[in-house]
């Protein structure tokens, strides 16, 4: 009988180390305290797994060799005090899947813009003719596609969440740090300094054949790596150009300098707004560390489509544009959302505040925002961080009351934005069908 591996959490990830652990020889036994959705339960049935929903069976998970846990459940949690009581090894989804891989990883992390900076580095390699998987905290689970796939190269968005049970084997030929800022801090102990050492845990494997790639204008990035020896060969990349930049802007143009310089107008980018000047940085000193010609770089970074929910396009209505900015759950993410308007801005926001410090907002909103439509149960707190710079703050419970209020109040030539920086769970399933509804919303006017 083979070794018992027992799987904490039965969604994406689960489901992934599941199949990939039954293909390696384990006995699985997926377990999940909550209900497992619909969609994974095929591949569960397809294989043969054994799961449990609604609970843990506490003996069958003390039986395990390993346990894979779900990037969802808190170190805190009482199943997993229970087994680290009993000396039981736990290790997430990205560490079990890179145990049983040997192509390259490209890992990127950051507290925003890392599904855009994956998407786009996969979409570079992708052009370039790599036979390459995206995975991770995007897309497909990576043990799933480790599991049924044979790729070379994997482009993996990574969480801080993945990040904390790794061991020894999530290994990235190259790591993308873009930025770190509070965020998930319920899950660390309240303590910024834990979130920061969880994100860094990215390089923790790396050696002098690998490489890092980082954003330097990133002042808590930049004053870890002062105190701090890194075994991997660095590229820091900033806005204004410094000696030891890698990638940097000059006159409008977008500079990577490896190997052989590397020039395009910021103009030309797909991608709008300071934030995705940077994306673009770390994705184009990826590219250029695998020697991709700069024909298909260029051509890349100028055609990418945004993803879903994060600064999409949705419609232009009597001279008003609709953008869709739902997956911007935390203030930073929408001071990068805001600052990429050129615009007035009719602004929506609003949800469940994991303890939001406005504080950062409050110049920028001062400046771009002419009215203000909460979504949310509780409001109270955007009420007392903006009404003194915003005239008109206006309340609403449901995405289609959202978009009727913002269209009420914009002019044409404005910008109505989603741009919650909150979570979504008050009112919706997740930032998706938030996002799903405004857009929705959006089309029926």
């Amino acid at each position: 009988m083979g070794k018992k591996l027992v799987i904490l959490g039965g969604a994406e990830s689960g489901v992934g180390a599941a199949v990939l652990g039954l293909k390696k020889g384990y006995e699985v036994f997926v377990s999940d305290n909550g209900t497992i959705k619909d969609r994974y339960k095929p591949l569960y049935q397809r294989f043969n797994i054994e799961f449990e929903e609604g609970g843990h069976t506490e003996a069958k998970l003390f039986e395990a060799d390993l346990i894979v846990k779900s990037p969802g459940i808190p170190e805190k949690a009482g199943i997993i005090k229970k087994l680290r009581d009993k000396g039981k090894t736990i290790i997430s989804e990205i560490e079990f899947a890179s145990r049983y891989t040997n192509a390259k990883i490209i890992a990127i992390t950051g507290s925003n813009g890392k599904s855009t900076c994956t998407s786009l580095t996969y979409h570079i390699l992708k052009r370039a003719g790599f036979k390459v998987g995206l995975a991770g905290n995007i897309g497909q689970s990576f043990a799933l596609q480790v599991a049924l796939e044979k790729f070379d190269y994997y482009v993996v968005e990574v969480s801080s969440f993945q990040l904390d049970d790794i061991g020894s084997s999530f290994k990235p030929h190259i790591a993308i740090l873009l930025n770190i800022t509070p965020d998930h801090l319920d899950r660390y102990e309240y303590k910024f300094e834990n979130y920061v050492a969880s994100k860094f845990k990215i390089i923790q494997n790396q050696d002098k054949n690998d490489h890092f790639i980082y954003c330097a204008d990133d002042h808590v990035v930049s004053e870890v790596l002062r105190t701090n020896e890194i075994a991997a060969q660095t590229y820091a990349f900033g806005l204004e150009h410094q000696p030891e930049y890698v990638a940097y802007t000059e006159e409008d143009q977008l500079i990577i300098h490896h190997k052989t310089e590397f020039k395009m107008s910021i103009n030309e980018l797909a991608l709008v707004g300071k934030h995705n000047v940077y994306n673009s940085m770390a994705a184009g000193i990826a590219a250029r560390i695998y020697d991709i010609r700069k024909e298909v770089i260029r051509e890349s970074l100028s055609d990418f489509q945004s993803l879903d929910h994060r600064l999409e396009f949705v419609a232009k209505v009597g001279g008003v544009e609709y953008i869709n900015d739902s997956k911007a759950t935390n203030v930073n993410s929408t001071w990068y959302a805001l600052e990429s308007m050129t615009k007035p801005v009719i602004w929506i926001v609003g949800g469940v505040d994991k303890g939001n410090d406005y504080e950062i907002l409050k110049a920028i909103v001062q400046k771009k925002v002419k009215a203000i439509v909460c979504l949310g149960e509780n409001n109270l707190r955007i009420h007392e961080a903006f009404s003194r710079y915003v005239d008109i703050l206006v309340n609403t419970m449901s995405a289609e009351d959202a978009v009727q209020a913002a269209h009420n109040l914009a002019d044409k030539g404005d910008v109505v934005l989603l741009s919650p920086a909150c979570a979504s769970f008050d009112l919706f399933e997740n930032y998706e069908d938030r996002g799903n509804q405004f857009k929705a919303s959006v089309r029926a006017l």
